[in-house]
């Protein structure tokens, strides 16, 4: 079963790479980003693509420039993932063949990034706009667009979200910190799958 959950690896060091991003799908996260500032990311996004292609999205997060963008299609990345509503990122996403998921928060940037291309809607930060706030977007969006909640986004909430229509989610230190170990990474993705589907079953 695929979910619509991004694990968010802020931090990950390329040793570290290839077996947490295994862990993680093979507890059901099957889509991963990296962000830009970790250490050697495009190291990291490169190893997981090689190993793990065939099975999982693998790409960058904070991605802010067009040039960033670039050097992430030429390590295989297919997701690109920012904190920000920068049209041209979009655009030159979009024309890389890369999904786009660009960061937004008001009704002003949904429509700019829908109008460039944007794959789907990252709310961020999710705790800033909440369910109601998504509920309340929601409403003037195009039919079919696609909404993730990330940053304020957990296992305690999910089902609040998904009430509020949320298509899916981006997991960041609850799945990942630096330190952790592999189990520990393995662990913790299980039990986000688990609330995941417990919370999709009950909304």
């Amino acid at each position: 079963m695929t979910r619509p959950i991004i694990a968010i690896l802020r931090g990950i060091a390329p040793p570290e790479a290839v077996p947490v991003a295994e862990a993680l799908v093979e507890s059901g996260i099957t889509t991963i980003e990296v962000p830009l500032n970790s250490p050697d990311p495009f190291v990291s996004i490169g190893s997981m693509v090689r190993a793990l292609g065939d099975r999982a999205r693998i790409g960058a997060g904070t991605v802010l420039t067009t040039e960033d963008v670039s050097y992430v299609k030429e390590v295989g990345g297919q997701i690109v993932v920012s904190p920000n509503c920068d049209p041209d990122v979009i655009r030159a996403t979009v024309a890389a063949g890369m999904e786009s998921w660009p960061g937004v928060m008001t009704p002003t940037e949904c429509f700019a990034a829908l109008k460039a291309g944007a794959t789907g809607l990252k709310i961020f930060p999710g705790s800033l706009l909440g369910p109601e706030g998504l509920k309340a977007i929601r409403a003037v969006l195009p039919k079919g667009t696609l909404v993730y909640g990330v940053g304020g986004a957990s296992a305690d909430n999910f089902a609040a979200w998904i009430r509020a229509s949320a298509d899916g989610f981006g997991i960041g230190t609850a799945l990942y910190a630096p330190g952790l170990s592999v189990e520990e990474v393995r662990q913790r993705a299980q039990n986000i799958v688990a609330a995941f589907d417990a919370a999709r079953e009950a909304a």
